[in-house]
């Protein structure tokens, strides 16, 4: 029910107000700016604000350092200018320990109401977060795992606790899950996925849903007991295209039957795809060896021992294990 609106002020960094411009687009809210001076630009965006009748305005400022006292300057001028309600401090997370010192000095300048984290999905998993709000006392109000806007999530200390110490973070899997899977036809799937009858085009579908949670390297942080070195990789999105450009160039005959696909038929999805032969073959074959998996799995509990029927193993800690369960619901 609110009407925002957000005012480009960071005129030092090139192209920085285009990319505001570009993000309002995406989320349908106005974007305003004037070249010349960042406290005048916040001053006629709030009057712009108020003219529209917006009932929610946010100040993007320049970065800086907390030594640099010119610009220090200006954002308490920009600050006293808008008389905010809340004033945010951006952190990227990779910052360190040095993110203690930052935010000391910009809660000197600015008291500050709250901190942002950034950059969540990259080596440093937020362990001066934590840091920061034991010095300054002031909360960790959101983070960001990506540069989507799904990616922008509310912050949970207990989560980020499991983060830091290698846990994994399965509540904001499990929340991020629920918003982009219908539950039935994620059941559905995933029971053809322990039967072994998972086909390309349900492969394709899941991808699809995997993207809209956020970046693949960000779900898999999230998960326990992904080797480190798994958690890091880089998963580049022209990658996750190729994949599906594949399987968009096969019938729906060889989608659903993979060993169709002789190599006649790999050429012309190759060149349908914009992809080599030996693209093909490597989805083919990584696919055919990913439903064996699954159909392994199908018959065995989350650490290998047999499904028995009233067998209750969850393969997990009951602490866990009822965290997850008051969120899935019965089954």
């Amino acid at each position: 029910g609110r009407q925002p609106m957000l005012v480009g002020a960071d005129l030092q960094r090139p192209a920085a107000v285009e990319q505001l411009r570009v993000l309002g687009a995406q989320i349908n809210v106005p974007v305003f700016s004037e070249p010349g001076d960042p406290v005048t630009t916040a001053k006629l965006g709030l009057v712009e604000a108020q003219r529209l009748g917006k009932d929610v305005l946010i100040v993007d400022t320049a970065g800086r350092l907390a030594i640099d006292a010119e610009m220090m300057k200006q954002v308490k001028e920009i600050s006293q200018a808008v008389q905010p309600k809340f004033t945010f401090l951006v952190i990227d997370a990779m910052t360190g320990q040095d993110a203690v010192t930052v935010a000391k000095s910009f809660d000197e300048t600015l008291s500050i109401d709250g901190v942002i984290l950034s950059k969540l999905d990259g080596d440093a998993r937020g362990g001066a977060a934590l840091s920061v709000k034991q010095v300054l006392g002031k909360p960790i109000a959101f983070a960001s795992t990506g540069e989507k806007l799904d990616a922008f999530e509310q912050f949970h200390p207990d989560r980020m606790a499991s983060r830091i110490l290698g846990m994994g973070d399965m509540l904001t899997l499990i929340e991020q899950a629920e918003k982009v899977f219908e539950k039935e036809k994620a059941e559905a799937t995933a029971a053809r996925m322990l039967e072994g009858e998972f086909t390309l085009e349900d492969f394709l579908e899941q991808l699809q849903q995997l993207k809209k949670m956020g970046s693949l390297q960000g779900v898999m942080g999230m998960m326990p007991g992904i080797p480190k070195e798994m958690k890091n990789a880089q998963i580049p999105d022209d990658q996750v295209k190729r994949t599906e450009a594949i399987i968009y160039s096969m019938t729906p005959q060889e989608r659903a039957r993979p060993e169709l696909i002789d190599g006649s038929r790999r050429v012309r999805i190759s060149k349908g795809s914009g992809t080599t032969v030996a693209d093909v073959n490597r989805l083919v074959k990584q696919f055919s060896e990913m439903k064996k998996m699954m159909k392994q799995m199908g018959g065995k509990g989350a650490l290998g021992g047999k499904r028995g029927k009233g067998s209750k193993s969850s393969g997990m800690p009951d602490d866990l294990a009822a965290a997850l369960g008051s969120r899935l619901g019965p089954r």
